[in-house]
């Protein structure tokens, strides 16, 4: 990856950092720079102390230097030491901060781009180096403090070593202007060569642990998630799992083996890099002792030089380093921006519905036909219908028939590939997304409950009005288990935030999230299985009282069981992705021959009585 490329894409990473962990890269930069000074006004301040003691040794100055160094040195610990609070509660909770991106790009897309296979791998590959090994944006912010100390190193190396360069012994061949291109070769040379060594020694350890995403990926699943995650508890008992884990655990263990090959270079490299400094040290206290000998600069000044020197080696080496760790976060950075470039498919026009008129909205399917991504079959082909105003319309047929695309059409999830839906006479596409969505309250089959107080899981926002809350939660059927709860609406349901959070049932939790719907309080209720978890008596409540719970509100109710069914005003057969009926109950099922009855008749037969078999 070329030099430029790489500059931007860390300055990207940095702009994303300051988005989402504020202050974490300034705190770290000003703590680095604090930290990385100390050594040289510890080496310019004792160059003058020896100097002055081997000099005039005058009492004053001397005083002065010790306490300058003394006042100097303890305001930059000071400083190193309030930023370093700064940065390991900063960068202690990045690790909180980091999904929230991947957060905000899930909720910046389409629906179908959730189930975009490529997307989904870009999403995947960007997490595993994120969080696997804080490759990327993690690497960015720890090479930081490098960085910086690298820059500070080289400039207050130089700035402290360019004299003795220009100083004169009076010597033709030390005072010679090569020394200083000469010098600065054999530092440059010494450095690079340290960095590349401890390249190689990194590709030594990265041979070693090849295949470690593979492997952190099983050992988490099989060593953590399989045990910890409840929903796979009960298999893992029964079948005893647990077996093939170890058995698989066992298998990981071994990745680990080597033939020594990649120790030894780890090994030697770290004593070849010892070797180089040493070397390249030598020369530097050799050519600074040998100016000091001719006269050209007090004793002290020896202190000076060849500590600035010897950092100015190190400086490089590390320089190299950072330049090889840019070249790795880089590439990881490079995938992450990948995927959060991703541009979404999410369109909307700026019409506004009116949502005072709740009972007067008109919504039309015409010739809608829709197929799923990547898939060649229609999910709903030719479908005209139309969701009338504060009426109670059902939605039935098997599974695959056609039910859940459709509502999911409507609720702009999906945009048909054919046909168009049509708000008011408009297309839906033509309205502001958010807005059109404030039209409907859904109650999935698959709904999901949070780890946050039973308000804010129905309010769906942390204020709410008590009174319109305890209203839901009494047309929800909840109450009873409500006036249970210990602290009320401010109960935390689950434990994975509050210790003292209630678990819930599967019914209880169909019941909250129907009072959630309820609490939005939207012209258009869609309810898909909302009784699937109930039990029998709480399932006869819900129907009996539908008209109460629902109001004059729209609604849509898709359902296998049909006999809940008898209560809407209109009923849509789907089959196929094709609406093949149309109707109420009683008409419908005097269609003899139809789809309609030929389900009606299919579960009827497992609820009437057949007195033989008791006798």
């Amino acid at each position: 990856m070329k030099l430029d490329k790489r500059i931007k894409l860390t300055q990207r990473g940095y702009g994303l950092l300051k988005r989402y962990c504020p202050g974490l890269i300034a705190a770290k930069v000003w703590a680095s720079a604090a930290d990385a000074l100390t050594p040289f006004v510890t080496i310019w301040f004792s160059a003058r102390i020896i100097n002055e003691i081997a000099g005039e040794r005058n009492l004053s100055r001397l005083g002065s230097y010790v306490l300058m160094t003394v006042i100097i040195n303890f305001a930059l610990s000071m400083l190193k030491n309030a930023l370093d609070k700064v940065v390991d509660e900063k960068e202690s909770g990045m690790w909180n901060y980091f999904p929230k991106i991947f957060a905000d790009k899930q909720m910046s897309l389409a629906y179908t781009d959730l189930e975009d296979q490529e997307i989904q791998k870009k999403k995947q590959k960007a997490q595993e180096n994120l969080f696997m090994f804080g490759n990327g944006l993690g690497q960015l912010v720890w090479d930081t403090a490098g960085l910086v100390q690298v820059i500070v190193g080289i400039i207050a190396s130089l700035s402290l070593s360019v004299s003795l360069f220009i100083s004169r012994s009076g010597n033709a061949l030390l005072d010679s202007w090569i020394w200083l291109p000469v010098g600065m070769l054999v530092v440059i040379i010494s450095g690079i060569s340290t960095g590349k060594l401890r390249q190689l020694a990194g590709k030594a350890f990265d041979d070693w642990t090849a295949g470690t995403v593979w492997y952190n990926r099983a050992f988490m699943f099989y060593g953590h998630e399989l045990y910890d995650d409840l929903s796979r508890a009960k298999d893992v008992r029964i079948y005893h799992q647990d077996r093939i884990a170890d058995r698989e655990m066992q298998k990981l263990n071994a990745h680990n083996k080597d033939d020594g090959t990649n120790i030894r270079k780890m090994s030697c490299y770290p004593a070849m890099i010892v070797f180089m400094q040493g070397i390249c040290n030598a020369l530097c206290y050799g050519f600074v002792v040998a100016k000091a000998a001719m006269g050209a600069f007090a004793i002290g000044s020896i202190v000076q030089y060849a500590g600035a020197l010897i950092k100015l080696v190190q400086s490089i080496g590390e320089l190299v380093d950072a330049n090889y760790e840019n070249v790795i976060y880089t590439g990881h950075l490079e995938k992450l921006f990948e995927y959060l470039d991703i541009q979404s498919n999410v369109t909307g026009g700026e019409l506004v519905p009116d949502m005072e008129c709740k009972a007067e909205h008109k919504i039309e399917f015409k010739n809608v036909s829709f197929r799923y991504p990547g898939s060649d079959r229609y999910a709903l082909q030719n479908v005209t219908a139309t969701v009338t105003s504060g009426k109670k319309q059902a939605l039935v047929g098997e599974n695959g028939a056609g039910k859940t695309t459709f509502v999911k059409l409507l609720c702009r999830l999906y945009d048909p590939d054919e046909g168009v839906i049509l708000l008011d006479g408009k297309d839906i596409r033509e309205y502001d997304l958010e807005e059109y969505l404030k039209l409907f309250a859904y109650v999935f089959q698959d709904f999901k409950l949070f780890s946050l107080s039973l308000g804010e899981n129905i309010a769906v926002s942390a204020e709410y009005d008590p009174e319109k809350l305890e209203e839901c939660i009494l047309r929800a059927y909840f109450k009873e288990r409500f006036s249970t709860m210990p602290q009320g609406a401010e109960t935390y349901l689950y434990k994975d935030i509050a210790e003292d959070g209630v678990m819930i049932s599967g019914g209880e939790a169909q019941k909250i999230a129907l009072a959630r719907a309820l609490y939005k309080d939207a012209p258009v209720m869609i309810f898909d299985e909302p009784t699937a978890a109930l039990d029998p008596i709480a399932e006869a409540q819900v129907y009996s009282d539908f008209d109460r719970i629902i109001a004059d509100k729209t609604a849509i109710y898709v359902s296998h069981r049909l006999s809940s069914c008898r209560f809407c005003d209109e009923i849509m057969v789907f089959e196929n992705g094709s609406i093949v009926q149309k109707g109420t109950h009683e008409e419908l099922c005097k269609e003899i021959g139809g789809k309609y009855h030929e389900l009606w008749n299919a579960q009827a037969k497992y609820y009437q009585n057949d007195d033989k078999q008791y006798h």
